[in-house]
């Protein structure tokens, strides 16, 4: 498996990125990372502070996975076979000035109505009232790309005005020149809409791939930030 990683890294268009600022996001990840609190309703969500991100995506998409990739601990976040087991806003607490969200999954149709509408409005609080979220990325199967239940999530990110950027997950899942297509293909579609990032970034909780470079790119948004 390691021996992709080159070859995903190549194709990434994350290559931009210094030394500086690949050091700089090893630190910030390196730090002791912990569960800080769950909010299931707009009345529960914690008193801002520092710079919050946020990670969304299809429910199964690999959120947890990822999150536990990039701070180096394999149960922060909970990972799960099934579909949906995120109902909350979960925050982890490590850097100073850093906090991590994990989102509730998407386009999980097997959800309560009601249940599924609570989630919607928690978010869409959550995104319009956040002062101090600086970007959500938005993880995307790199196996399939952008699908029709990705685009009410990109919507509601746009309309609130949200920082986004994509981030493919299961990189290592997909052949060099498909991945490159899917990149490619992503960031075109992405063009259309004002508020998301124009940079994809490739990315595998299994291998490794790509994770050096997403700590990179927050150590980046923290920096600038500031």
């Amino acid at each position: 498996m390691w021996d992709r990683k080159p070859s995903l890294i190549g194709v990434s268009t994350a290559s931009g990125f210094s030394s500086a600022e690949v050091e700089a996001g090893r630190r910030l990840f390196a730090q002791e990372w912990r569960f800080a609190t769950a909010a299931g309703s707009i009345e529960s969500l914690p008193r801002m502070h520092g710079i919050e991100i946020a990670f969304s995506g299809r429910s199964n998409v690999g959120k947890s996975s990822l999150i536990n990739a990039l701070t180096g601990r394999n149960a922060l976040a909970r990972t799960s076979r099934t579909p949906g087991r995120t109902q909350e806003l979960i925050f982890f607490a490590g850097a100073p000035t850093l906090t991590l969200v994990d989102m509730p999954g998407y386009g999980y149709a097997a959800a309560p109505k009601q249940k599924v509408k609570a989630w919607t409005e928690l978010i869409h609080a959550y995104l319009r009232g956040r002062a101090n979220l600086a970007r959500v990325y938005v993880l995307i199967d790199a196996r399939h790309g952008l699908k029709d239940a990705d685009q009410p999530a990109l919507d509601v990110l746009g309309e609130a005005a949200v920082s986004h950027q994509v981030v493919l997950t299961k990189a290592d899942q997909v052949k060099p020149d498909e991945l490159a297509g899917r990149i490619a293909a992503t960031e075109t579609a992405l063009a259309k809409r004002p508020a998301a990032f124009p940079q994809v970034l490739a990315t595998s909780a299994r291998s490794g791939a790509g994770i050096a470079e997403l700590r990179a790119a927050i150590a980046r948004l923290l920096a600038e930030r500031r």
